[in-house]
């Protein structure tokens, strides 16, 4: 079995990644006109500073030019946090997401908005907002049930009790970028 580039990228820069207590989500190669972007996203329980991706950066520019995983043309580096956006695919990703509003495709079809109260090993256990002056009710909802998720951004939140506000992290926008 033959592994792809982003694969034996994957495997060169984990280690880089997991020392500075960061996870490695995404390592992806696309083309921008006649360069390169390799784009690594990196994340954490206590989400990522600007500075952690500066670091993260200097060490794989470092790595990748020791080594030819990247070929002779030309590239640019860019590390990030993931955006507010970001499918919710891993486990850590709704422990994470733990007091936030998501918007999840139902395997057996719908869509379902509501807060995650708490994350198990089998699925997670929701508010779902009352309708027309009801009151919220709770729901369990396995991940098998769930096709796809995502936070839903909440720009007029009015209670900060139910759903507790992620430590600062680096803006989405704000990226390290450097060229090799």
């Amino acid at each position: 079995m033959s592994t792809t580039q982003s694969e034996r990228l994957r495997e060169l820069l984990a280690p880089l990644v997991s020392a500075r207590e960061l996870d490695l989500e995404e390592v992806e190669v696309t083309t921008a006109g006649k360069r390169r972007v390799l784009r690594i996203v990196v994340d954490s329980d206590n989400g990522v500073e600007l500075d952690e991706c500066a670091e993260v950066s200097r060490a794989a520019s470092e790595k990748l030019d020791e080594t030819d995983a990247m070929g002779g043309a030309p590239y640019v580096l860019e590390v990030t946090s993931p955006g507010a956006d970001r499918p919710l695919t891993e486990h850590r990703h709704y422990v994470r997401a733990t007091g936030r509003l998501i918007k999840a495709q139902l395997t057996e079809g719908g869509e379902l908005v509501a807060r995650i109260v708490a994350v198990g090993d089998e699925g997670l256990d929701l508010e779902v907002p009352g309708v027309k002056g009801r009151k919220p009710t709770t729901r369990r909802l396995a991940f098998g049930e769930i096709a796809k998720a995502r936070v839903e951004i909440e720009f007029n939140r009015k209670s900060v009790e139910t759903a507790p506000e992620a430590p600062e992290s680096a803006d989405e926008t704000d990226e390290s970028q450097e060229e090799a």
